[in-house]
C-alpha cells in the first residue's frame, strides 16, 4: 500500500462532525460486573473520573477491565481549552482537604495495580494543586504499595517548584500533554504556552532521570504531517519516553470543529518514525487517548531506560 503521506488531504468539511464516522472510530460499550463495581466505587466515595468529563471513548472498555484515570481538585477547571468537555469556569471553593484520602480508598476497593490521577487547571491555587498530587500519591502508596501510580499533571504555569513537589512524591510516570503543534496552541489550548510545556518535561527529567516522562497530542485539528513531525522532534530531544497520539473528537458543537479524520495507516507511520526519533514507546492509532494501555507503556517504556 502506498504511503497515506504522499496524498494530500481533502479540503475540510464545515460539518465533517456531523458525517458518519468512518469505521476505524466504532468501539463496543463494556457495561459489565467490572464496569458497574467500579461505577458504584466512585459514586459512594464521591469521586471525578476524566474518563466521564472528557467522554473517552475508551470508557467502556477500560471500566471493565478495573482502570480508570482519578480527577483530583474537583471537576471545574479555570481554563476554556477548546478542545476539552471538561467544565470550565471559577471553582466552587477551595480543593477539598480529604480527596486523597477518598482516592485511595478507591483504588485499594478496586485492586488496582497501576493508578493514574489527573487534575483540571487550578490556577486560583497557589501551588497550582501540586501539593494534592504530592498528597494523593503518598495516600495511593501507603493503601496499596504495590500499585504503581502515574499522575497527568498541568503545566502550573512554569511554577517549577510545584513541579518539583510533584516529583518529589516519586510517581512511576511523570505525564504532561502538548497536545497539539505551535501554531495551533492560540486557538486549542487557552493558557498555555507551547515553549513552558516543552520545558516542564526537560525539567521533570532532570529532577528525576529514573522517572519515565510522558506526553500525547491530539491529530485531525488542521496540524500538517511536518508540523506533528516537528513538534515529536522536539519532544523527543526533551527526554521524554512516551508519546502518544490520538484521534481529536469534538465533544460538542461548540467545541472545536474535526478538520479531518486521520486514517490508521497514519498513525501506524507517526508510530514507526516516533520510535525512529528515540521514543521509548509510541502508542499511536485513531482511539488512543492519554492513560490507553497505561500500564503497558511504563512497563516497556521502563525496561528501556538505563
Amino acid at each position: 500500500m502506498a504511503s497515506p503521506f504522499n496524498i494530500l488531504p481533502e479540503p475540510p468539511t464545515p460539518d465533517l462532525a456531523a458525517q458518519h464516522r468512518p469505521p476505524w472510530l466504532k468501539v463496543r460499550f463494556h457495561g459489565g460486573k467490572n464496569y458497574q463495581d467500579l461505577n458504584r466505587i466512585m459514586r459512594a466515595l464521591d469521586l471525578h473520573t476524566v474518563c466521564e468529563s472528557a467522554r473517552c471513548p475508551n470508557m467502556g472498555e477500560c471500566w471493565e477491565h478495573r482502570t480508570a484515570t482519578f480527577m483530583i481538585l474537583g471537576n471545574i477547571c479555570t481554563r476554556a481549552c477548546g478542545f476539552c468537555a471538561v467544565p470550565s469556569g471559577k471553582p466552587l471553593g477551595a480543593p477539598e482537604q480529604d480527596e486523597p484520602e477518598r482516592v485511595g480508598q478507591a483504588v485499594e476497593g478496586m485492586g488496582l495495580r497501576y493508578a493514574v490521577v489527573t487534575s483540571v487547571n487550578r490556577d486560583d491555587q497557589p501551588d497550582g494543586g501540586s501539593g494534592m498530587f504530592a498528597r494523593t500519591i503518598s495516600e495511593i502508596r501507603r493503601r496499596v504499595p504495590g500499585c504503581k501510580i502515574e499522575v497527568l499533571i498541568p503545566d502550573f504555569r512554569g511554577d517549577w517548584n510545584a513541579l518539583a513537589t510533584v516529583m518529589n512524591a516519586r510517581p512511576d510516570v511523570l505525564n504532561h500533554n502538548m497536545e497539539t503543534v505551535p501554531r495551533l496552541y492560540r486557538r486549542v489550548r487557552k493558557g498555555a504556552v507551547y515553549g513552558r510545556s516543552l520545558e516542564l518535561l526537560r525539567r521533570a527529567r532532570e529532577m528525576s532521570p529514573e522517572t519515565p516522562t510522558k506526553t500525547g497530542m491530539m491529530l485531525g485539528l488542521g496540524e500538517t504531517r511536518d508540523e506533528v513531525l516537528s513538534a515529536m522532534a522536539e519532544i523527543a530531544a526533551q527526554g521524554t519516553c512516551i508519546l502518544t497520539l490520538g484521534q481529536y473528537m469534538q465533544p460538542t458543537p461548540g467545541h472545536l470543529p474535526i478538520e479531518r479524520y486521520v486514517h490508521p495507516d497514519e498513525f501506524a507511520e507517526f508510530k514507526r518514525l516516533g520510535e525512529q526519533m528515540g521514543f521509548k514507546h509510541v502508542e499511536a492509532g485513531p482511539l488512543v487517548r492519554s492513560s490507553y494501555h497505561a500500564f503497558e507503556q511504563e512497563e516497556a517504556a521502563r525496561i528501556s531506560i538505563p
